[in-house]
């Protein structure tokens, strides 16, 4: 039974799999490998996460959080890096957890990563959502009240949720529908049109740090930490720093576990690998220049936006373009809020397309069933159903759940994951030292331990209602798997061939 639940998906196996007729072909170059980690990482994060942070937990003080959380991000790539060069395949962490950890820890990695897109779509279709009504309302169309929001919405001086009015967000109800009706055709995303996309996210942040320097006023950066400096907590006990009016810590390290959301997408680059013309060199610049980008740019958004409007005046659903209003600036407004859209669409379409793809790993490897999950349109090619399934999942959470929740959330799956990316490293230097390691996480064990405490560090100092809402994803997820996966796992048969060819020992001579 042991052996079963932590067998481990043999590493030739796995290279066996990428070198078959079916391999992706290597095209990508360090260049292709950042512009794809930058466009995956900038989008609803930027654009929609600092002014919920910034408001309600840190203060001016973001710009910090967003260094602890990037250095974070930093432990957790090193380690992607050398899984990524070291298996070359597809299926990033849940591949890695399989080859190294066995089927069990597997399963859960691969539930988590379904959270981790499903709510994250969840959330980047309601940060598109306040831009798009930002758009229309510069051309004088606005939505009824009723359709403009989800139900309800977190008071942090309440300290629980309180109703909006509101009925049902249907702008991000209808992206998400209109997305999912895309995936399940197929679509063909080439690395020329990402870097294009690159270019026109890049661009309006750098406006928004360009032209907003010069509306910048000292004095709003006063107090720098008005909610301090750490805020944190154990299994939502405070800890260290201040709460909010319902428990919640505050503070500049509080401030980095929620905003953490706005790094989720720099491991996209390691699903690349596949496709990476030099894994063992491409794939870790790929991750590391991305983010080093990613977090100098966050820093400088914030900068900005915390110095031309205080911290407790900015606008939680579409802070950068708000934040130009409030300066006059109508017709900046319109720039910013429109190259919103498009970046936060591109970002909805690689999460949404992740998801199905995780499903239909687990299916191949007999986990889920494979009639359903791994069932593949005979016409557009593409795992249909589940596809549909996560779409109507995320249509659920986007059209009724407030940002705050779903940011919260997000972020201790992505932040669990990391962990057990980690730990792996760990577990596969021990078990295989002699292993082919084209990229080698550098000082290891401090990287990987670093990386461990750093991320649990940010859970912690996450609400204690996110901890239970993932213990209870992980516990339905523990269910199906006992119920179902173990018992049509493929590797149950490979074990269960494996013992009837080894001989046991023999009877003892007297």
């Amino acid at each position: 039974m042991a052996n079963r639940l932590f067998a481990r998906k043999p590493l030739s196996l796995l290279l066996e799999e990428a070198a078959g007729e079916n391999r992706l072909n290597r095209i990508l170059g360090p260049v292709q490998l950042t512009a794809l980690g930058i466009g995956a990482i900038i989008g609803a994060g930027i654009f929609v996460a600092t002014g919920a942070a910034a408001h309600n937990v840190a203060g001016p003080a973001l710009m910090l959080s967003y260094v602890i959380a990037g250095i974070t991000c930093v432990f957790a790539a090193l380690c992607y890096a050398e899984f990524a060069s070291m298996v070359p395949v597809a299926g990033s962490a849940y591949t890695y957890a399989y080859a190294t950890l066995g089927e069990l820890f597997a399963w859960i990695i691969g539930w988590d990563l379904v959270l981790e897109y499903a709510v994250g779509s969840a959330t980047v279709a309601t940060g598109w959502s306040g831009y798009f009504q930002s758009v229309m309302a510069k051309l004088g169309i606005e939505l009824p009240t009723y359709l403009r929001q989800s139900p309800w919405r977190y008071d942090p001086d309440v300290g629980g949720l309180v109703s909006t009015g509101s009925f049902i967000n249907l702008p991000a109800v209808l992206v998400v529908a209109v997305v999912t009706a895309v995936l399940v055709k197929g679509i063909q995303e080439s690395a020329s049109f990402n870097a294009a996309m690159v270019v026109i996210k890049l661009a309006a942040v750098l406006f928004v740090i360009g032209v907003g320097a010069f509306f910048i006023d000292p004095a709003n950066w006063q107090p720098f930490a008005p909610y301090g400096w750490s805020g944190l907590s154990f299994f939502g006990t405070p800890i260290a720093g201040q709460t909010d009016a319902g428990g919640a810590p505050v503070g500049m390290l509080a401030g980095a576990a929620i905003i953490f959301f706005a790094y989720i997408g720099f491991d996209s680059v390691s699903t690349h690998t596949e496709e990476a013309k030099n894994p063992q060199r491409d794939v870790p610049i790929g991750i590391i220049v991305s983010l080093v980008v990613c977090t100098v740019l966050y820093i400088g958004v914030v900068a900005v936006l915390t110095g031309m409007v205080r911290y407790n005046e900015l606008d939680i659903a579409a802070p950068v373009s708000d934040a130009f209003r409030q300066k006059g600036l109508g017709w900046a407004e319109g720039l910013i809020a429109a190259a919103g859209v498009a970046g936060i669409t591109s970002v909805l379409l690689v999460m949404m397309l992740s998801g199905p793809r995780v499903f239909l790993a687990m299916a191949r490897d007999g986990l889920v069933p494979k009639g359903f999950f791994g069932d593949v349109h005979p016409k557009f090619r593409t795992p249909w159903r589940s596809t549909i399934l996560i779409g109507g999942f995320v249509i659920l959470l986007s059209g009724f759940l407030p940002l705050d929740a779903l940011l919260h959330l997000t972020n201790i799956g992505t932040l669990f994951a990391f962990v057990v990316v980690c730990a792996a490293v760990l577990v596969m230097r021990r078990k295989y030292p002699d292993a082919k390691r084209p990229f080698r996480c550098p000082w290891v064990p401090v990287v990987p331990i670093l990386g461990i405490l750093s991320c649990l560090m940010l859970m912690f100092s996450l609400p204690a209602d996110n901890w239970w809402r993932l213990l209870a994803w992980l516990a339905i997820g523990f269910l199906i798997y006992f119920l179902y996966g173990r018992h049509h796992s493929v590797m149950k048969h490979y074990v269960e061939n494996q013992a009837k060819v080894t001989p046991g020992p023999g009877p003892k001579r007297r």
